[in-house]
């Protein structure tokens, strides 16, 4: 594939994996996880103050009418920063919602405030018993006087607990529906934890929970396509800030295969280890690789857009494991400290695998439609 970054990326590219590096260091994201929430809103808001949480978004809305491309650039950066603020569950995931399927009145009323950084949106879909890259749910809507009954729970709520609106999906009598939910309103309650990766997720219950007409995003058989389009876009952000996290994980194993002694020597001088490291930068290519297919692809036409996305979680899920676990031998015991960067590089490459599907499923998608490319 031929592949060039306009000037205009490159400038993104550039600037948003500088401005990373330099404000959010590994000791900024430790403090962050210690906290209350889980996540810094001053880290946050600095990328509200890039216009970053706008990028997406129509320039009617008040974004800036960034595309695939440039998700995948901002993406990575993120990955390379291990950031565990909101902004793949807010942009990327609630916010696909909005820009899919909302109607003008309902992104007016939350897009200026999210892309202020003022308003956090999360996406409410899993469900306990339900494999999670499924748009099977149990939760349902009925109508009620004019608005709609919601009753159900939700599971893994990223960034849940720090939410202002969610999005929950349920059954109507008419399909699956989005809806927009006031996460502190009467009926709603909310659980928050901490996911193996340390990113913030909560259970959410609704009991009774009533919503206006005005809350249903679309029509109640929308929330299907909606959602199913969204993903995809889930996934290919995904596989860009795995490519971030891994190229991070080389960058600081090579380092320390340089600095580290052993008989008088640093040990990235044996041969053996330097294959090691080769390996890792083999699969770091092929991810990047997906990677820009994945984006490239969001676009097109559907079906090779399934078929592309597929096999970029694939391979994302395939070179993770690897790039994980060959830093984390390399290094020894160091490389699963919580004081070190790298193991909690690999959690996040193990959580990344997880979400939206995971390399046997994506593998099975990929078989069931006969590879990726269509027969003749």
């Amino acid at each position: 594939m031929d592949f060039e970054l306009t000037d205009e990326q490159k400038m993104l590219s550039e600037t948003v994996t500088r401005y990373i590096a330099e404000t959010y260091e590994f000791s900024k994201r430790e403090h962050a996880l210690r906290g209350d929430e889980g996540w810094s809103r001053e880290a946050y808001a600095g990328l509200a103050e890039m216009g970053l949480l706008g990028l997406p978004f129509a320039e009617e809305d008040g974004g800036f009418g960034g595309g695939g491309v440039e998700m995948m650039l901002i993406m990575e950066a993120i990955g390379r920063g291990l950031m565990v603020e909101p902004y793949f569950a807010t942009v990327v995931l609630a916010g696909g919602v909005l820009r899919h399927g909302a109607s003008a009145a309902q992104r007016a009323g939350i897009v200026p405030g999210l892309v202020a950084g003022e308003h956090i949106l999360a996406l409410a879909h899993d469900e306990a018993g339900i494999a999670r890259h499924t748009l099977a749910v149990r939760t349902t809507a009925r109508e009620t006087g004019g608005g709609w009954t919601l009753d159900g729970a939700k599971i893994a709520v990223i960034h849940g607990q720090s939410a202002d609106t969610l999005i929950v999906s349920a059954t109507t009598g008419q399909g699956l529906g989005l809806f927009l939910v006031d996460a502190r309103a009467e009926g709603v309650s909310i659980e928050g934890a901490r996911g193996y990766d340390g990113v913030p997720v909560a259970s959410v219950r609704l009991s009774g929970m009533t919503v206006g007409a005005d809350a249903l995003i679309g029509t109640a058989g929308d929330g299907e396509a909606i959602l199913d389009k969204v993903f995809d876009e889930a996934r290919a952000a995904l596989a860009a800030e795995a490519v971030g996290a891994m190229a991070e994980t080389f960058d600081i194993t090579v380092d320390y295969l340089k600095t580290r002694q052993q008989f008088g020597v640093a040990i990235g001088s044996f041969q053996a280890l330097q294959h090691r490291a080769v390996d890792m930068l083999m699969q770091l290519e092929l991810s990047r690789s997906m990677a820009v297919l994945a984006a490239l692809s969001l676009g097109g036409e559907v079906d090779q857009r399934r078929r592309n996305i597929a096999a970029a979680k694939a391979q994302i899920g395939k070179s993770g494991r690897i790039v994980g676990q060959e830093a984390v031998q390399m290094h020894g015991a160091i490389g699963i400290t919580a004081e070190y960067k790298v193991g909690h590089a690999f959690k996040r490459l193990t959580a990344i695998d997880a979400l939206l599907g995971d390399r046997d499923h994506h593998l099975a998608r990929l078989a069931a439609m006969g590879g990726v490319y269509a027969a003749a």
